[in-house]
């Protein structure tokens, strides 16, 4: 199943929490607009849906009950700017949001300000994901080292073809050389190719 396009907002689901009613007029006209679907909340009660984008007003800020921070942090956020005070971006910050927009808002720049809130959230789940990769990579280097300090002492070769030797083994076995690895230290050698 292929994402969905950042530039396709139709079908999608925003919770917005305005507290200026012009504002909140301009929001879901052009939600409308885009066939965004709709769902408005106050800032008092918990957040019972799963949007795919959250507008919050800095009014709403500080977001005082843990459930809701983590309600807003499975979605991009767009923060509403009303102030540049300090104390104010810090709140925004706080949320980590994808996209800003200035109030007093104007149907101009909300499409922009929710292409780039979509695009940024899933180019950071990407980095998080090849994060985790590269971590668990790196933990497994030990393991890869390991194996070749044992090769190397085994076979009576220098580093690099020791090395090489295990990469050659893992390609020709379809396995990674973390997992060719991790067999070669718990049976003390390199395992026959099948095939």
């Amino acid at each position: 199943m292929s994402k969905p396009s950042s530039f396709s907002l139709r079908g999608r689901k925003a919770l917005i929490a305005i507290k200026d009613e012009r504002d909140a007029t301009i929001v879901r006209r052009q939600f409308e607009r885009l066939g965004i679907d709709i769902v408005t909340w106050d800032g008092g009660a918990n957040i019972d849906c799963r949007p795919d984008v959250t507008l919050i007003d800095d009014e709403f800020l500080p977001l005082t009950s843990p459930a809701q921070r983590a309600a807003l942090g499975r979605s991009p956020v767009i923060a509403l700017l009303g102030t540049e005070t300090p104390s104010r971006l810090k709140l925004v910050l706080d949320l980590d949001p994808a996209s800003f927009l200035v109030k007093p808002l104007r149907s101009a720049g909300i499409y922009a300000a929710l292409v780039l809130a979509f695009e940024r959230s899933e180019r950071t789940s990407e980095l998080k994901q090849q994060v985790v990769k590269l971590e668990q990579r790196l933990r497994s280097r030990r393991v890869v080292l390991a194996a070749v300090l044992q090769v190397m002492h085994t076979h009576a070769l220098a580093e690099p073809a020791a090395f090489a030797l295990i990469r050659r083994a893992a390609m020709e076995q379809r396995k990674t050389i973390e997992e060719l690895s991790a067999e070669i230290t718990a049976n003390g050698s390199l395992p026959r190719a099948t095939g």
